[in-house]
C-alpha cells in the first residue's frame, strides 16, 4: 500500500467519480490511476469502486470506510511533514487562509499585514468562495483556515473559535428620504424600497430574511450579491438601498453613500474560524489566529481543537 494510491482513490471520490478530471489535477494518466486503484483493491481483497465498463459509477460500503480512513492517513501524513517543518524550516513554510470576500476585504487585512511583517518568508494564500467552499477546502485539506460567518457549524470535521460578533448597515446614496429620518430606522421603512444585499448563502443572510418575516413583511429584493463593493456600487446607481456588514462602509471611500445604523432590527452574527480537528497548526498559524482575534491564545485553541476531538469520539 503506497501513500500515492490513497491520493489516487480520495481525488476520484472528490471529481465525482471523474478518474480523468482526478487524472488532470494529480498530473497523472487515467490509466495509472485506474491501474493503481485496481492494484489496492486486489491488495486490500475487496472492491471500493463499482465500474460499468471503464466507467466508475459509485463507491461500494467498505469503500466508503476506506476512503475515510484513506483521507486520515494523507492528513495524519501532511502533519508529519508539518511536524518536521516546525524544527528544520523555523522562519518559512506557507499558509492557506479560506474566506470570504467581506471577510478578506474588511476584515484581514490589518492582521495579514501584521503577520508578513512578523513572518515575511512564509508564504500567505488567500483563497475566497462560499461558505460551503471555503468549509470544503479545509475539510479536504486545501487551505489550513476558514474564516466565514455562515457555513462552518455544518460540517463536523471542523472545530469552531468565535472570532467577534457584528451587525448591519443600511446604505443609501447621498440625498436619499431613508438618510433623512430623525428616528430609528425601520424594516417598514426599509421594505418600502427595491432592495439589493447579499447571497443568501453569505454573511448572515438568513438572519436578515428573518428579520423581515418576523414582521410580517416581504421585502422587494431585485439584486443580491456575494461582494458588498458591488451591493454598494449598485446602491450608488439609485437601483435600491443596500444592507451590508457595518465593517463594510468606508466612509472615506463611500463618499457617494450614508450608512444608516441597523443593528437594533437583526440579529448580530458571529464570524468564526473553522479548522480541521485533526490538522497539526505550525506556530505561526496559532500567531496569525491571535492576531486576527486576540482573545484566541495558542493554549485557548488547542483547548478547543482537544475538545472537539474529545467531544467527536464520544459522538
Amino acid at each position: 500500500m503506497k501513500l500515492q494510491q490513497l491520493r489516487y482513490l480520495v481525488e476520484v471520490a472528490k471529481q465525482g467519480l471523474n478518474v480523468s478530471e482526478a487524472a488532470e489535477k494529480l498530473h497523472t494518466s487515467q490509466p495509472g490511476i485506474s491501474k493503481q486503484i485496481r492494484l489496492l483493491e486486489d491488495e486490500l481483497g475487496v472492491q471500493i469502486f463499482i465500474r460499468n465498463g471503464k466507467r466508475v459509477v459509485d463507491v461500494t460500503a467498505p469503500g466508503r470506510e476506506i476512503l475515510r480512513i484513506s483521507e486520515r492517513m494523507l492528513m495524519q501524513a501532511q502533519n508529519l511533514k508539518r511536524i518536521g517543518e516546525e524544527f528544520v524550516n523555523v522562519e518559512g513554510g506557507s499558509l492557506t487562509i479560506a474566506t470570504t470576500h467581506t471577510q478578506a476585504r474588511y476584515a484581514l487585512p490589518k492582521a495579514i499585514k501584521a503577520f508578513l511583517a512578523r513572518y515575511p518568508k512564509v508564504r500567505l494564500s488567500i483563497k475566497q468562495g462560499s461558505p460551503t467552499q471555503i468549509s470544503e477546502m479545509v475539510v479536504d485539506g486545501s487551505a489550513d483556515l476558514a474564516i466565514a460567518t455562515e457555513g462552518i457549524d455544518h460540517y463536523p470535521e471542523l472545530a469552531m473559535l468565535d472570532c467577534y460578533n457584528w451587525n448591519r448597515d443600511v446604505v443609501v446614496p447621498v440625498g436619499h428620504p431613508l438618510a433623512a429620518l430623525d428616528h430609528p430606522i425601520t424594516l417598514d421603512e426599509i421594505a418600502a424600497y427595491p432592495l439589493i444585499t447579499y447571497d443568501f448563502a453569505f454573511t448572515g443572510r438568513n438572519k436578515i430574511n428573518r428579520a423581515f418575516e418576523n414582521e410580517g413583511l416581504t421585502p422587494n429584493v431585485v439584486l443580491t450579491a456575494i461582494d458588498t463593493d458591488v451591493i454598494k456600487t449598485y446602491v450608488g446607481l439609485g437601483l435600491g438601498v443596500g444592507i451590508i456588514a457595518s465593517m463594510a462602509f468606508e466612509p472615506e471611500r463611500d463618499t457617494g453613500l450614508v450608512a444608516i445604523e441597523a443593528g437594533h432590527l437583526f440579529d448580530p452574527s458571529t464570524t468564526r474560524i473553522g479548522i480541521r480537528r485533526d490538522a497539526y497548526l505550525r506556530g505561526y498559524a496559532f500567531d496569525f489566529i491571535e492576531l486576527f482575534a486576540p482573545h484566541l491564545t495558542r493554549k485557548q485553541v488547542q483547548d478547543a481543537l482537544l475538545c472537539e476531538i474529545s467531544d467527536g469520539n464520544e459522538g
